[in-house]
């Protein structure tokens, strides 16, 4: 086994049951907890801590200040089929929560790479897929599930057991309810739900915690009727609103409707989709999304 400084080596905390490769760079205040193991290419930032039976493997980097809870597997190949064992990452920001049975796995495609920003809060079992990219300050409650190629953004908040299609961007202070299938994107400042999903109005509570300026919010607010309840065509009304939008939130919004999409943007239910709904319980989202 190769010697570690003797510095680094004084400031980390791996437990004995652990296994680190020698190859792995361990920053100082780090903590490996019982029956980890930690491969040969894995950096770790300082103070970081996986707690228990963690594993982190892979060309995987986290930064600092991570916690890591039981039975998360972080860097492990790729699901897709068309993986072929070529070198991918994982590459993770810092202080990050990860809790209990989260997978991460690292992209299909020579050097590729699943990125996760800072602040981040993965509840128990939530899955990360190849080539995905995470935001900073995003939640995902227990049991979501995105695919390849997803795109979180910033502030960003997915309910639990969320499934989420491959190719599909989520934007910036989205909030999907619980139990959805979002198969198409969902704009910035957008909430979303169902089975299969559709835009149920603007995340007012999400803009109010963020501090969103009132003249954006009414600039939103303005842009979500023009899409959703006008007799435009989409590309009509995006047209229109690169004349109108004049506020930093206005602009990102247009610049993500205009931007490519693999998938499409999702539509309002329609009025068919809202009597299954009243049909169906589990589907109801009295007093949770509401229009605006």
């Amino acid at each position: 086994m190769r010697k570690r400084d003797p510095v680094t080596l004084h400031s980390l905390n791996i437990h004995p049951t652990a296994v680190v490769h020698p190859g792995a760079k361990l920053g100082r205040g780090v903590e490996v907890g019982p029956f980890c193991l930690v491969g040969e290419h894995v950096t770790i930032g300082d103070g970081t801590r996986l707690l228990a039976h963690v594993v982190v493997n892979g060309r995987t980097s986290l930064g600092k200040d991570n916690e890591v809870h039981p039975f998360t597997v972080i860097g492990a190949s790729s699901q897709d089929k068309k993986y072929r064992g070529e070198v991918s990452y994982v590459r993770i920001g810092d202080r990050n929560v990860f809790r209990e049975f989260v997978t991460i796995n690292r992209g299909t495609g020579e050097e590729s790479e699943t990125v996760i920003g800072s602040d981040t809060h993965l509840l128990a079992y939530v899955h990360i897929a190849h080539n995905c990219r995470i935001g900073n300050r995003v939640v995902m409650s227990n049991l979501s599930q995105i695919a390849g190629h997803v795109t979180v953004s910033d502030g960003a908040i997915l309910g639990g057991m969320v499934g989420v299609h491959q190719f599909v961007r989520i934007g910036r202070m989205a909030m999907l309810g619980g139990h959805s299938k979002i198969h198409k994107d969902v704009p910035p400042f957008f909430m979303a739900a169902g089975n299969p999903a559709s835009v149920r109005g603007l995340n007012n509570e999400g803009l109010k915690r963020n501090n969103v300026p009132r003249e954006s919010v009414n600039e939103i607010k303005e842009a979500y009727r023009m899409l959703y309840f006008s007799d435009d065509t989409k590309s009509s009304t995006i047209d229109q609103l690169r004349g109108a939008s004049a506020t930093p939130e206005g602009i990102e919004l247009l610049d993500f409707l205009s931007n490519h999409s693999a998938r499409g943007i999702l539509n309002r239910p329609t009025l068919a989709r809202l009597r299954v709904a009243e049909r169906r319980p589990d589907e109801r989202t009295d007093g949770v999304l509401e229009e605006s």
